[in-house]
């Protein structure tokens, strides 16, 4: 499970597998969301990155946009009526109309773009560093930021995010960990532990999990990752 060893003090989260669903098992997932009984995610890859809506078990996607070549995609959040994709290492963000998937706007950030979700004030963006930062949702400015800890101990690699019921949760890069982050205290409050997700997984070493989405109705977390032949939803205990 990579480095992270979360502390006795965090919480294990329980949960049960309530759905196993097929998908396009070549698409390189960076984001992860689900709105209006769809799943929209963002992919990587130079060349190769797109803007995707997909139907839960379904392999073809309804839509799907390619961004421009020198960009390789990363994190998608959803506001409003648009979808805001970041990129890696470009410094370049897309936003697109959410029903045409027809792109309006690029905005810029400095460093790396990982993951990318938001909360009713604020985007919310990781680097894969420990540092979350919280973001202006017109002008895209960093508003403040929170160093995600365990016990005092710094928590890296944070990479796809979802805010949940007033928490963030975060994939942890090439760990199987899934922590669920104090916004405002950067303190983790509980783990996933996703190892027993998809067993055998596939041989290619960039097939990790990293897809966190959330069906607020059915009170449902889809959890994926790159290259995964699955979508799983879950269910907390608590």
């Amino acid at each position: 499970m990579g480095q992270y060893r979360p502390s006795a003090e965090v919480k294990r989260l329980k949960f049960t597998v309530e759905k196993s669903l097929d998908r396009d098992a070549r698409t390189f997932t960076q984001g992860f969301l689900f709105h209006d009984g769809k799943f929209i995610e963002g992919t990587g890859g130079y060349g190769v990155s797109q803007l995707r809506v997909s139907l839960p078990n379904e392999k073809v996607p309804l839509q799907q946009k390619p961004l421009p070549q020198q960009f390789f995609g990363e994190g998608v959040a959803l506001r409003g009526d648009q979808l805001y994709q970041l990129t890696w290492k470009a410094q370049r963000g897309i936003v697109y109309d959410l029903k045409t998937l027809k792109p309006l706007a690029v905005f810029r950030y400095k460093g790396e773009g990982w993951g990318l979700t938001s909360d009713a004030n604020h985007f919310i963006m990781s680097n894969g560093s420990e540092v979350l930062s919280f973001r202006d949702p017109k002008s895209f400015k960093e508003v403040r930021k929170i160093r995600v800890n365990d016990q005092g101990k710094k928590v890296t690699n944070l990479n796809e995010l979802e805010y949940i019921d007033g928490q963030i949760y975060a994939n942890l890069w090439h760990s199987d960990w899934i922590v669920r982050i104090d916004p405002q205290t950067g303190q983790v409050t509980g783990v996933i532990d996703a190892s027993k997700l998809l067993q055998p997984r596939p041989g290619n070493s960039e097939a990790v999990l990293n897809g966190i989405a959330y069906d607020s109705e059915a009170k449902m977390i889809y959890l994926t990752g790159k290259l995964w032949p699955k979508v799983f939803g879950i269910k907390l205990a608590e």
